[in-house]
């Protein structure tokens, strides 16, 4: 096998899985900065509002400027997985969490959090049946041991009715990642965008009828900034990282959050670095590793199959067009029945089971 090819074959999926959960991961620390000043349910309405006002700016401002935007918009069939999405991702899992965090110790909650990444493992790989090999569990392993590790302050864990609950959250994202990979093929930003306002609106609604206090204007802005990057620009990065290397793996790389947002706490909150912290951040690089060594190459067989979204003319678009186009460009398609081998991913074009 080439490795040229291998290597060039993860992008750029492997950097925007990672650039995703920088943001978020970085968000974290952000946010304890203003939960001390706004109610935890209104500003997760808040920072998800953020999230969806941001990214309609740039969504009607490409309009608005005339820039070129290939990619594909959304279809009538993609409606009911957006709202499983809007539903599972946008609502029920920041409710669960915040009254999850109000009846449960801090220690129990952190720890808790990690199962966001093994959930949306275990479904892909179990429902959705996605590829998943040795070296992918083994790192996905090492990486959550590293998050487990890094949130626990030796103390019991208690699964109590808040940690239920918190645990509920958890697989509601689980959920949320597999079910927008049905999506991954249309516009994220357009995608994120719908989610956000639907998801910010409801629970911002919410908590104001709870009896939640308003913040002041300053507040709200950087909670907005906060979730338009921590969120928005994160779950844009997300869904394109899920059209390069499926579920588990940009899930898998999505579970470094925890470790980015400890380690710029560090800094934030001028917390002492610890052995706990080192040999989590070495459990965490040495999964992300055996991602990075991963190789996944075989005879395989694409049925014919028509879809719409963004492509260059690469190995498996090979069809014809009226006139000039540019690339990469986004129009309705088919694909012919293929057989080949190459590196791959369980990406939009290798989705077959294994046996």
């Amino acid at each position: 096998m080439n490795k040229t090819d291998h290597h060039a074959q993860r992008l750029p999926g492997v950097p925007l899985a990672l650039g995703a959960a920088v943001l978020f991961g970085a968000s974290t620390p952000v946010s304890k900065l203003l939960i001390g000043y706004v109610d935890p349910w209104l500003l997760a309405g808040i920072l998800y509002v953020g999230a969806g006002v941001g990214l309609a700016a740039v969504h009607w401002g490409r309009q608005l400027f005339r820039l070129e935007n290939s990619e594909a918009p959304l279809q009538r069939a993609d409606l009911p997985w957006l709202a499983a999405v809007v539903l599972f991702g946008g609502m029920l899992g920041p409710l669960f969490l915040m009254f999850g965090l109000s009846l449960t110790t801090a220690a129990s909650g952190s720890l808790l959090l990690n199962l966001e990444g093994l959930a949306t493992m275990a479904i892909a790989w179990i429902v959705f049946r996605e590829h998943v090999d040795r070296w992918l569990l083994l790192g996905a392993a090492a990486i959550l041991c590293g998050a487990v590790l890094l949130s626990w302050n030796g103390q019991a864990l208690q699964l109590d009715a808040g940690g239920l609950l918190i645990a509920l959250a958890c697989l509601c994202w689980g959920i949320d990642n597999n079910l927008t990979r049905k999506l991954s093929s249309a516009d994220p930003v357009q995608i994120a965008m719908i989610k956000g306002l639907v998801a910010g609106i409801s629970n911002f609604a919410l908590a104001w009828v709870a009896g939640a206090a308003m913040p002041s204007a300053g507040l709200i802005f950087s909670g907005a900034l906060v979730g338009f990057l921590g969120i928005g620009v994160s779950l844009v990065m997300f869904m394109l990282g899920l059209r390069y290397l499926g579920t588990a793996r940009t899930g898998a790389y999505f579970s470094l959050a925890p470790f980015i947002g400890a380690a710029l706490s560090l800094v934030m909150f001028d917390e002492t670095l610890t052995l706990q912290f080192v040999i989590a951040g070495l459990l965490m690089g040495f999964g992300l590793w055996l991602h990075l060594r991963e190789q996944h190459d075989h005879w395989h067989s694409h049925d014919a199959m028509e879809h719409e979204h963004v492509h260059t003319h690469d190995e498996h678009h090979q069809h014809a067009h009226d006139g000039p186009v540019t690339e990469p460009h986004s129009h309705l398609h088919r694909h012919e029945p293929l057989r080949h081998k190459h590196p791959h991913y369980p990406d939009l074009h290798h989705r077959h089971s294994h046996g």
